[in-house]
Parts: structure tokens; C-alpha cells; sequence
């Protein structure tokens, strides 16, 4: 039987050989220009616009206002969850440090999700004449903004 032996420096802690340099105030505010982030309240509104929208497609697509409320309710189960996600990540507590800042993301994330199973759970006593059809359609398209406001975001300037 052969013995594979390591690499040469594969032993070695590469943490040590890692180093970072701290960056001054003027440092870290170029790297803001050059790297702009997208506010959560632009997508929060760009999601909001897209639910009006899929709401009125379902409404002239079928002609029936159940359809319409359906596919806005839909979106809504998708919207009123992201608003108090940002608002919460946006909050003051969030921002004290990195760990309360981790640690916010987290609980905010567990409070959209439940919220949005809970508005689904309470579609039907909620929405005459539920279709969830169209339900489904408005809550998709709606979580679809993600990925639009992600290829929307700003570009990386390297300058």
C-alpha cells in the first residue's frame, strides 16, 4: 500500500498566512462608490408594482374579479413579509454590530417566512372564491423581483 503524503505548507494554518489590512474611513468610502448597494425599499416597492400588475393581468386575462383578488393577495403574501423584513434589517438594532446584524437577519428572515405560510394558511377564509391558480401565479411572480432587482443592481466600477 502507498502513502500519499501532503504537499509541502499543506499542513500549515493558512489563517496565518492570510492578512487583511484595515481600511481607513476615506478607503471604505471609495469602496462604497465604487461598489453601490440597492436599497431594500426600492425592491419592496418594485415588488409591490409587480403584484399590482399581476393582479390586473389576471383580471383581463379571465374577466373574473376573484381571479384578480386572488393573484393581488398572492402578491401580498409576498409584500407585507418583505416589508417587515427590511423594516427590520433596517432597524437600529441590526446595525449596533456585525453579530447583532447576523443575528437580525436570521430572526427577520424566520418572521417573513412564517408570516407568509400564515397568509396562505389564511387565503381561503380570507379571499372569496379563492383561486389558487392565480394565487400561486401572484406569489411567484411577485418573488421573482428578487432576481430582476438583482441583475438590476448597480454595476462594480473598478476605478
Amino acid at each position: 500500500m502507498s502513502i500519499i503524503t501532503p504537499v509541502s505548507g499543506f499542513d500549515s494554518d493558512e489563517s496565518e498566512e492570510l492578512a487583511y489590512k484595515r481600511l481607513s474611513a476615506e478607503e471604505a468610502q471609495a469602496l462604497r462608490e465604487r461598489q453601490p448597494s440597492i436599497s431594500p425599499w426600492r425592491i419592496v416597492g418594485l415588488q409591490a408594482l409587480v403584484a399590482l400588475l399581476v393582479a390586473l393581468a389576471a383580471w383581463g386575462f379571465t374577466g373574473r374579479r376573484e381571479a384578480a383578488w386572488s393573484a393581488g393577495y398572492g402578491g401580498l403574501a409576498v409584500l407585507i413579509p418583505a416589508v417587515l423584513f427590511a423594516r427590520g434589517l433596517m432597524s437600529q438594532f441590526s446595525s449596533i454590530n456585525a453579530a447583532t446584524a447576523g443575528f437580525g437577519f436570521f430572526v427577520w428572515e424566520a418572521i417573513k417566512i412564517a408570516v407568509s405560510v400564515g397568509m396562505l394558511f389564511a387565503a381561503p377564509q380570507l379571499v372569496t372564491g379563492l383561486d389558487w391558480l392565480a394565487l400561486l401565479i401572484g406569489l411567484i411572480v411577485t418573488l421573482k423581483v428578487y432576481w430582476v432587482a438583482l441583475l438590476m443592481r448597480p454595476k462594480f466600477n473598478k476605478d
